[in-house]
């Protein structure tokens, strides 16, 4: 029972690595780095009054 006990966390490990290895072929070819606008597209410019801070909307009067 021991022995069966033991062959299978083995094999759970074996598997639990080969999930988790990295073979080298066949990778997908997404890329970490940022990439550039077209020329053409020129970077949006912030609002004018984004300086400025939000203000309240006046209270309705109490009836």
């Amino acid at each position: 029972m021991k022995k069966l006990i033991l062959a299978s966390v083995s094999a759970l490990a074996l598997l639990g690595v080969a999930a988790c290895s990295d073979s080298g072929t066949g990778g997908d070819a997404t890329t970490t780095q940022s990439t550039n606008p077209p020329a053409n597209e020129q970077p949006m410019q912030p609002a004018p009054d984004a300086t400025k801070p939000a203000e309240p909307a006046p209270a309705a009067p109490a009836q």
